[in-house]
């Protein structure tokens, strides 16, 4: 078994749960007839984040910024190409007190019981159900897999879940396809806490509904949340969503972490030109308000063949010669409150 802690790795504050530190997986890029690898897409780039036990970490940017394969590499459905990812675990202890861990250095044999303890609720309600499956099974499964379903605690366990998230459990025995969008989700909600986890990283769980339903969906989260003291991965784009369920924010770009810090603090006070305009673009509920919008040139970076220095210097209108030429330095500029810009002490930025 690997070492679970490097020499110098420092623990972090009693109340983390999960630290992410340098995390990067990058795709290979291959060409020719032997399918040699001519370069990588960096999916995600040496990122850093932490989340506290019985909080919510908003993950947002623009599609293909790398959002959706961080919160897959932590739980390890695609390897990592480098980093380290600690996990406070209470499986490896036999008086189930908890444990710093780094999961990357574990195996699939390792990973195993720690996976009871780490879930994930998909984007899309259809396709992340087995249509052959029922309900019964869906929300089971996990729960076989894990020696915990036999018997008939299990049906009364899958009752009472579904009865948790909003459901029936006369249903329990239909299939998905008899169900809405919005039910779906909540069946994929119900198999996620079924074995109790600690952590929960949802992938725009709410991005396929209909905003009526959406607003549903969120308020269950946050009463499972405080009810079983979960703490949340949100991954999302929208912006207004991740304001109303996220504790923190941490803004992504092309692969890169740009600024990371509590909700409010981030609406009101950005400190990074790319969270400027994604918050001008934030429908106004005042119909008299009118916002000027910060339209970005050009496109977004290529994460095959990105850009040198700052990754989002090209569309910056803030940028310098320097962010061109040297990558800008993930640092704490105010209290819990973290940024990669050269220029973040000078610009004064708007928020919402």
């Amino acid at each position: 078994m690997a070492e679970e802690k490097r020499a110098d790795y420092a623990p972090p504050a009693d109340n983390i749960l999960l630290d992410v530190r340098n995390l990067k997986k990058y795709f290979p890029i291959t060409a020719g007839f032997l399918r040699r690898v001519v370069g990588y897409v960096k999916a995600v780039d040496d990122i850093s984040f932490f989340v506290r036990e019985g909080e919510t970490l908003g993950l947002v940017g623009e599609s293909g910024c790398g959002k959706t394969t961080a919160g897959r590499t932590i739980i390890r459905l695609y390897e990592p190409t480098g980093g380290e990812v600690y996990f406070k675990t209470r499986k490896l202890s036999p008086d189930s007190s908890s444990k710093m861990v780094n999961l990357l250095h574990f195996d699939k044999k390792q990973m195993f019981p720690i996976r009871q303890e780490i879930a994930m609720i998909f984007q899309d309600p259809v396709g992340s159900l087995n249509p052959r499956m029922s309900v019964f099974d869906i929300i089971a499964e996990p729960m076989v897999i894990h020696g915990r379903g036999a018997g008939p605690e299990t049906e009364e366990t899958v009752s009472r879940l579904l009865e948790r998230v909003g459901l029936r459990p006369e249903q329990m025995r239909r299939y998905p396809h008899e169900f809405s969008g919005g039910q779906r989700q909540r069946i994929g909600i119900a198999r996620a806490l079924s074995l109790n986890p600690r952590l929960i990283i949802c992938d725009e769980p709410v991005s396929a509904l209909d905003v009526s339903i959406q607003a549903q969906t969120l308020n269950l989260l946050q009463d499972l949340q405080a009810d079983f003291n979960l703490a949340y991965i949100f991954v999302a784009h929208d912006l207004s969503v991740v304001q109303h369920i996220s504790d923190r924010v941490a803004v992504m770009y092309v692969g890169k972490i740009a600024e990371m810090t509590y909700s409010d603090e981030l609406y009101n006070n950005p400190l990074h030109p790319y969270t400027e305009a994604l918050m001008s673009a934030v429908p106004k509920p005042d119909p008299k308000y009118h916002s000027e919008r910060i339209v970005m040139q050009g496109d977004v970076a290529d994460p095959s063949n990105p850009p040198p220095g700052c990754y989002f210097h090209p569309r910056c209108q803030y940028a310098k010669e320097v962010c061109s030429q040297e990558t800008p330095e993930w640092r704490e500029l105010e209290p819990d409150h973290f940024v990669a810009c050269h220029r973040a002490e000078e610009l004064q930025l708007r928020g919402v």
